[in-house]
């Protein structure tokens, strides 16, 4: 009887901590959202680089403001969100495992901020300048707010998620979450998802998907061995422990 409510009110407090890391995550990227919003009219001008932009609708703004705001807070809150599932899995670490996989919390924003900034001053100038060329010779182009940033947004967003999947694979597979054999069993739709996240977001010419599909399965490829390489250690941390 004594074990089952042991049992019971360590069941009580996981779904207690569990629910406070939810509650947290949703407020932080409240915030960040919000944040981003008081600041819009300075991030714009930024975006649109001098791009004469015309609006078809009231509603228009506020769709793209809230998918700019929406789509900068959650790449902005992983940090903290993997700060929380960090929390959350602590007492299931050992101290060392406990220690790395913080470690990795700050690099997963900075990479986030780097493929952000890869997507935005190279894939989109490229691939638009490309579309605008080609418009130009036979139509005049005329730009709408919202396709503008649909297209930025496109071609920027996931390109800051991507940076990030080496070190999260590293950050899951120091918690136990992953194990390098796992990540090579579906390498194979990776590469798929991948092919397909290239072809929505890059002219539909061969080569254009490749300058951005090459990148993409280096991240993969770079966060497998990252994996094995964290769970490599954690091994040799784990034999070392039983050893003494």
């Amino acid at each position: 009887m004594h074990q089952a409510q042991v049992e019971e009110q360590t069941l009580v407090e996981h779904i207690t901590d569990l629910r406070k890391a939810i509650i947290n995550s949703v407020v932080f990227f409240a915030v960040c959202f919000i944040v981003i919003l008081l600041f819009i009219n300075q991030v714009i001008p930024i975006l649109t680089d001098q791009e004469k932009l015309v609006m078809l609708g009231p509603l228009d703004v506020v769709r793209f403001y809230t998918g700019i705001a929406g789509s900068l807070s959650l790449g902005f809150s992983a940090p903290f969100i993997g700060y929380q599932i960090w929390k959350f899995v602590k007492p299931a670490l050992t101290e060392e495992e406990s220690k790395t996989a913080i470690t990795f919390i700050p690099g997963i924003f900075f990479s986030f901020v780097a493929g952000l900034a890869f997507g935005f001053f190279v894939i989109f100038p490229t691939v638009f300048g490309f579309l605008m060329n080609l418009g130009t010779h036979n139509f005049d182009m005329m730009i709408t707010a919202r396709e503008y940033f649909s297209f930025m947004l496109m071609t920027s967003i996931p390109l800051g998620f991507l940076f990030e999947v080496p070190l999260v694979l590293m950050f899951l597979t120091a918690i136990g979450l992953v194990t390098p054999d796992k990540l090579g069993k579906v390498r194979k739709y990776g590469y798929l998802l991948m092919a397909v996240l290239s072809a929505l977001i890059t002219p539909p010419d061969v080569i254009s998907q490749i300058i951005v599909l090459g990148p993409l399965i280096a991240l993969y490829e770079l966060g497998v061995v990252l994996s094995k390489v964290m769970y490599k250690r954690k091994l040799r941390t784990e034999t070392e422990r039983e050893a003494s």
